[in-house]
């Protein structure tokens, strides 16, 4: 019965990672990196930005980091926040 309960409690909080969104204001480069679509190159230059520039209001204001289109932000749009 506790292998059981363990195993329920693990797969829990793997579906709860799974769809935990990643906060554009204080994500790593690594987490920012696994985002579909959004490698190393793209996720340095996102903390680079934000640590020049501050945080991000919104999702869309990724349209200012060098390399970030419109297409990339509504293919990760339901990934991110800007909520802390």
């Amino acid at each position: 019965m506790k292998k059981l309960y363990l195993a329920i409690v693990f797969i829990l909080c793997l579906v709860t990672a799974a769809f935990a969104k990643v906060n554009i204001n204080t994500a790593t480069a690594d987490e920012l990196a696994a985002l579909n679509g959004i490698g190393k190159v793209k996720a340095e230059a996102i903390v680079a930005y934000r640590t020049e520039n501050g945080k991000f209001q919104t999702a869309d204001d990724l349209i200012k980091v060098k390399g970030i289109g419109s297409k990339i932000i509504e293919k990760i749009r339901s990934e991110i926040t800007t909520d802390e």
